[in-house]
Parts: C-alpha cells; sequence; structure tokens
C-alpha cells in the first residue's frame, strides 16, 4: 500500500524561546450572550508550566469594568476554575457577570514551583495583560478591581498596595509576561487572607491528620519566618497599607477562622484606616475558614460584588 508523503509543517510563525504571552483567541459565545475567552497563555517562564487565564464577559456592549478572581489554597494548591468548596462556581461567577462586570480568573505559580514574590508577579504580570489586551477583550482598561480568598485575598490585598514607586517596587512587580505597563486596581475584596506574616508565625498551622501538607508559610518564604523575616515583611500586605491613595478595601473574615485568624484581616483594616484608606471590614460571626459553618454566603457574594459593582462603575 503506498503511504501518502508526510504533510508540510509551517513552522513561520515559530519562535525560541517561546514567547512571553499569547495573544486572546476569538471567544466562544454562549446562548446567553456571555463571550468566553478560555485558557489563555498569559505568562510564560523557561522551565514553569504556562500561567493561563479565562475570561467570561457579559452580554451587551462593553467595554465592562473586570474583577480578577485569585484562588487560594496556601499559595500550595488550587485551580483558576475553581473557588472553594463553599461558594457553588455557579453563584460566584453568576452574580458577577449579572452586575455586568466582566470576570477573570487566573492561575499563578504554586510555592513550591517557585518561592515568593514568583505569586504576586504572576498576578501582576495578569493584570498588565487584560490591560494591554482590553480591546480584544472588552474590558475597560482603566476599571480592574481584584478579589480573592485566602492565599488569593493575601495575593489581591498586595495587587492593591504594591506599586513602582513604593519600597521595593520594581523588584514585586516584577517583569513576567507584558513586562511594562499600569498594574493597579481600582478597589481590593479579600477574603480572610493573611496580612502580617510576622505575627502570624505565633499562630501554628493546625495539624491535617492523614495528610504531609508542607507548611504553607514556610513553603512560601523558602525559609522560616525566623529565618527571612525581611521577606516575611516584603510578603505582609501590612507593610504597605500606609502607601499613598490605596484602593477601597472589603475584608470578610470568619471570626472563628481557626487557619487564618481573624486578627489578620483587624490588623490590616486598622493600618488601613490608619493611613486615611477606605476599609470595610465585615466579620462572619461562627464561621471558620472558607466561611464553613455560614448560612450567609449567598448574602456574602452578594455584598462583595456590590462593593466591586460601585467602585468599578458597573452600568456607568
Amino acid at each position: 500500500m503506498k503511504q501518502s508523503p508526510p504533510a508540510e509543517i509551517d513552522i513561520s510563525d515559530m519562535t525560541w524561546p517561546p514567547p512571553p504571552y499569547r495573544s486572546p483567541v476569538p471567544p466562544v459565545t454562549g446562548a446567553d450572550g456571555v463571550r468566553r475567552f478560555d485558557g489563555i497563555t498569559y505568562a510564560t517562564t523557561p522551565g514553569y508550566r504556562p500561567r493561563l487565564l479565562d475570561v467570561q464577559v457579559p452580554a451587551g456592549e462593553g467595554p465592562f469594568p473586570a474583577v480578577v478572581w485569585i484562588h487560594g489554597g496556601g499559595w500550595l494548591d488550587g485551580d483558576r476554575r475553581y473557588p472553594p468548596p463553599t461558594v457553588p462556581a455557579e453563584l460566584l461567577h453568576g452574580a458577577v457577570l449579572a452586575a455586568g462586570l466582566a470576570l477573570v480568573s487566573i492561575d499563578y505559580r504554586h510555592s513550591l514551583e517557585a518561592p515568593f514574590p514568583a505569586q504576586l508577579h504572576d498576578v501582576k504580570a495578569a493584570i498588565r495583560y487584560v490591560r494591554a489586551f482590553a480591546g480584544d477583550l472588552g474590558i475597560d482598561p482603566d476599571r480592574i478591581g481584584v478579589w480573592g480568598e485566602s492565599a488569593g485575598g493575601h495575593l489581591a490585598a498586595l495587587a492593591g498596595l504594591v506599586g513602582p514607586d513604593g519600597p521595593q517596587g520594581a523588584a514585586l512587580e516584577g517583569a513576567e509576561g507584558v513586562g511594562s505597563g499600569a498594574s493597579g486596581v481600582r478597589a481590593v475584596v479579600d477574603w480572610y487572607g493573611v496580612a502580617d506574616l510576622v505575627t502570624l508565625a505565633e499562630h501554628p498551622v493546625p495539624a491535617m491528620p492523614g495528610t504531609e501538607f508542607p507548611d504553607p508559610y514556610e513553603a512560601l518564604l523558602g525559609a522560616t519566618v525566623a529565618e527571612r523575616p525581611d521577606l516575611a515583611r516584603a510578603a505582609s500586605p501590612v507593610t504597605y497599607a500606609d502607601g499613598s491613595n490605596p484602593p477601597p478595601f472589603l475584608l470578610v473574615h470568619g471570626t472563628h477562622d481557626g487557619l487564618v485568624p481573624y486578627s489578620q484581616s483587624e490588623a490590616l483594616a486598622a493600618a488601613l484606616k490608619s493611613a486615611g484608606g477606605e476599609v470595610t471590614l465585615q466579620p462572619v460571626e461562627g464561621a471558620d475558614h472558607i466561611f464553613l459553618g455560614s448560612s450567609a454566603i449567598p448574602a456574602i457574594v452578594e455584598g462583595g460584588v456590590a462593593f466591586l459593582a460601585r467602585h468599578l462603575g458597573a452600568g456607568a
């Protein structure tokens, strides 16, 4: 049987090393009119997995303000596609889109892939990417906020407070992906995130029977807090709370959180208020981490959406 000659491969668009990011491909539009861009490569670094983001844009005329969602997981785990198990994705995503906000869900390097500040570099790179391709995505580049939970809440707070002109600004901005451009945001929602790693070192991580989970704070820093107090301070949002013009913050935290104490959000709220910032601290009475034990999760989600819609001018 005669074999066909092998097909020619077009290598005209191939480059080496690989490009630092990929342009968006055309979206898929659902029956609901929502446009979805799935699996966009917003940053690449040799030796690491590509960092991806998904974008969902509401039906209708844009450009729309956007919310960058940052997942939790102790900086060791987690996935852009999944909120914590107490918060159904349909609830979170649906509420954001229904408010006229685009949703950008991002991955970032976990701490055993690369220690801090790699995670913040990736968040900043994602924000720069969304701005650079705002026209293709149907997003208003001047109306971007961040929303994160647990480790993602910590990164959202840093994204809101760390700027190129602040302490260690250039080192914390990084040059991943779209290597230059503004990475600031107009509003921050931080669900039960770490605010001060130095004081948190006094609160031991609860034991997890049957697992060999690394200490998340030591993994994040690549050392203990005692060994690297300088890096612990650099990774703590309270370090930057007295900067000029912090964006408005909504901090939501369970009062019985056994993993990240409620006092962490109290400390960040006090630091922001002392600096003249606009901050709302919302306790969730009796709730543990990821709001376990609370029946008010739909209301908590709606409160976060309303806060972001107000400060990002959704519907304007």
